[in-house]
């Protein structure tokens, strides 16, 4: 007797598409912009691709089916969250300049950005759509492609809020941009879609921190997309901090465009979410480019964090190195799936990478994939992974000059991380974030 299709299964498919009809509705005004076409082609591209699965190579490690078991949904109205909350959640030093989403819907009351430079623009993505259509149909959906990403394509289709940074040629913002996206999952699971979209012109510079917090207990989703255009000369700095709670789901696609003689720095720092997927592409797409990606993840109890990088090195004489570094507690699993390509234009390329993990117990495990595609014949590339365990003559040498136990296995621990937090050039947030990781690497 063949099987039978159980009736009352979840679609989660049909659910998504079926929300976007709803959602198309309560669009006001901006269903007649042009990028309402763009979300109509990712929502048709979904309804093709369907979610990943393991069998899919690029997902073969972080099955996501967890996710699709829950009818989340997307918040209309923001929620109400006093300052109070909010201050006990913004990290010492990065008080000012703060833009705050919370469910992914814009806060004006907990917000507190005033751009100081002049001609620096930073906006909601909503008011750039309906406001600034030409700025959003040259950038908006030019690096994130949707055509095989199914999560990419969703957040795309649903775009409807989030954080627009466009910095003039020549401008330099001294103070850091930052972005605070808060998830309240009091009443409902929520599904947020933030959008982040950074232009940094020719000879600009410009920091940029994007966090992530929950202020309640309970399940949610929060579907990310930023895009993150280098001009020529330009220096940007990129921190993304995920500090969510472990009944959340947090899934990333970061894309990044240099221009000749750009400088890109990401930190990259995940500590929260029971299932975490960032996916990083960088592409070098002229001459002198140089990138540098830094990393750190922490995992504990049965959390799940995935990193995907992908530097594209397209254009000759550019530069770019990569370390990221986790420590797994547990039975938590890490994913790390690192992959350089060197195109056959791009000679003289000097490209590193490294990925190192420390295992506290037997059940905890990382995927390593470190991955070299090189087309051209005079470059120099270099990559590895280790894996292993704290060093016990050295905890010993710690516990015998009378340092407790768990101070001097987080000293050790902390040690082994330090050379990803001294790459946060903004020093309040590195001391601050350098005391939270100790104090949580001395109860794990």
């Amino acid at each position: 007797m063949g099987a039978t299709l159980d009736k009352n299964k979840f679609d989660a498919r049909q659910w998504y598409l079926a929300n976007f009809e709803l959602f198309e509705t309560n669009l006001d005004g901006s269903r007649e912009s042009a990028f309402h076409e763009v979300r109509k082609k990712a929502i048709s591209a979904f309804a093709d691709l369907g979610f990943p699965t393991p069998r899919n190579e690029e997902w073969k490690y972080t099955n996501v089916a967890p996710i699709l078991e829950r009818k989340f949904k997307q918040a209309t109205e923001p929620a109400k969250l006093s300052k109070k909350t909010l201050n006990k959640l913004v990290l010492k030093g990065l008080e000012k300049n703060l833009a705050v989403f919370v469910n992914g819907l814009y806060d004006r009351e907990l917000s507190n950005y005033s751009a100081k430079p002049k001609g620096l623009g930073v906006e909601r993505l909503k008011q750039v759509l309906q406001g600034r259509p030409a700025l959003s149909e040259k950038y908006l959906g030019k690096l994130a492609a949707f055509e095989k990403e199914a999560f990419t394509a969703l957040n795309t289709a649903f775009t409807h809020d989030g954080l627009c940074v466009f910095v003039p040629d020549g401008v330099i913002v001294e103070e850091p941009i930052v972005v605070m996206h808060l998830s309240d999952s009091r009443s409902d699971a929520v599904l947020a879609y933030p959008r982040n979209l950074i232009v940094a012109g020719k000879g600009s510079q410009v920091r940029f921190v994007e966090c992530y917090y929950a202020v309640s207990a309970g399940t949610y989703f929060n579907n990310v997309v930023t895009e993150i255009f280098v001009g020529e000369n330009a220096v940007v700095d990129h921190i993304k901090l995920q500090e969510e709670n472990t009944e959340s789901y947090h899934i990333a696609n970061t894309q990044v465009h240099q221009e000749q003689r750009s400088v890109f720095t990401s930190v990259n720092i995940d500590l929260g979410g029971a299932i975490v997927r960032n996916n990083l592409n960088v592409r070098l797409s002229a001459e002198n480019c140089n990138s540098q990606l830094y990393g750190f993840f922490m995992g504990n109890g049965v959390q799940h964090i995935d990193n995907h990088t992908f530097i594209d090195h397209a254009m000759p004489h550019c530069f770019s190195n990569e370390l990221y570094k986790g420590i797994l507690d547990g039975k938590s699993r890490g994913v790390f799936n690192g992959k350089i390509m060197v195109r056959p234009d791009a000679q003289k390329t000097n490209a590193l990478q490294s990925n190192k993990t420390l295992l506290l117990t037997n059940d905890a495990a990382i995927y390593a994939k470190p991955q070299l595609e090189i087309f051209a014949d005079d470059v120099k590339c270099t990559h590895g992974a280790t894996i292993g365990q704290l060093d016990d003559e050295a905890l010993f040498y710690l516990r015998a000059r009378g340092i407790r136990e768990d101070v001097a296995a987080a000293m050790l621990r902390y040690a082994f991380a330090i050379d990803v937090f001294e790459k946060i050039k903004i020093a309040a947030l590195r001391e601050v974030l350098a005391a939270t990781i100790f104090e949580r690497l001395k109860k794990s």
